[in-house]
């Protein structure tokens, strides 16, 4: 199997002076990370929106084009997008490699959970993935902790400041204000999601064990793994079984996934459904659409679990 580079130097050459770098981003979250730190330098082009499965989009001639036709092209990990990890560095994007910023410097890893039901708090460092069994190693929804998108953050001024240095200095000034952001952005979703930290919840796949760990959460399952690969009987007989032993009050589908699955789950039990997004189906893509996504997630969260 064809593995990605980690944090693949990109041998495309630098911008023609005055010319901000074309580049291209995976996914909403990424999309809005590169967004703040190119500012008012560049416009960087979205891939996949939001309403896009991030795991199982198919990419069209105009997006491999697109791809093809850029100076940088980031992504979070191959983990997640599992079709652009397969064609980096091929022949249908003319040979480029993308920045895979789950594997930034400073980036956190958690182990993969096992099977639907967890342990509360169940959150197991990765520690150095030199070396295992490629980046399925790790979960790789690592946007989802403020901290670890700062590191992103940092990542991307770097990479743009290597295809384009007259602007390094403005690349770094915004990777920093993006950082003091995500730093308040810890601070009030903490705030707001102190009084249902300790109530048990279900989500449709295994996507936020970087948000459930950054602010305290209590998720006991997941309905389908960190793929959305649709679950098996066994799992959703499981789910509930972990529904009924916990008391949880919420199971979140998501919009990009088939409802039916959430639904069984929660029938003739007395759990609310509830709607969690890990990438942004609704948002406006840009540079606060990071913030925005991370806001609807606690509100979400806040909401359903408080009942009101």
């Amino acid at each position: 199997m064809k593995r990605l580079p980690i944090l693949a130097l990109l041998l495309f050459g630098a911008a023609p002076a005055g010319a901000a770098p074309k580049v291209v981003a995976s996914i909403v979250p990424v999309h809005a990370i590169v967004a703040a730190v190119m500012g008012e330098k560049g416009t960087p082009e979205l891939l996949l929106s939001g309403q896009m499965s991030e795991h199982a989009a198919s990419l069209s001639p105009q997006q491999l084009a697109a791809l093809a036709g850029a100076d940088l092209i980031f992504m979070a990990t191959p983990n997640v997008e599992i079709r652009l990890g397969q064609i980096s560095g091929s022949e249908a994007v003319e040979g480029k490699a993308f920045v895979a910023l789950a594997e930034a410097p400073g980036v956190s890893h958690l182990k993969l959970r096992e099977g639907g039901p967890w342990e509360a708090h169940d959150h197991e460092e990765a520690g150095n993935i030199e070396g295992a069994e490629g980046v399925s190693a790790y979960n790789g929804h690592v946007w989802l902790s403020p901290a670890n998108a700062k590191a992103m953050a940092a990542t991307v001024a770097a990479e743009l400041a290597k295809a384009d240095p007259g602007n390094a200095a403005a690349y770094a000034a915004n990777a920093a204000a993006f950082a003091e952001e995500s730093d308040r952005l810890q601070v009030e979703i903490a705030a707001q999601l102190a009084p249902v930290k300790d109530k048990p919840f279900i989500v449709f796949h295994d996507a936020y064990p970087y948000f459930e760990q950054a602010f305290g959460l209590s998720a006991v399952g997941s309905i389908a793994d960190s793929t959305a690969e649709p679950p098996s009987a066994k799992r959703l007989g499981e789910i509930r079984a972990k529904l009924a032993a916990t008391g949880a009050g919420c199971v979140f589908r998501e919009p990009q996934f088939d409802d039916r699955f959430a639904a069984t789950v929660v029938e003739d039990s007395s759990a609310r459904l509830g709607v969690l997004d890990a990438v942004g189906a609704d948002l406006t893509p840009g540079p606060g659409a990071y913030f925005q996504l991370m806001r609807n997630l606690a509100a979400s969260l806040k909401t359903c679990l408080s009942g009101t």
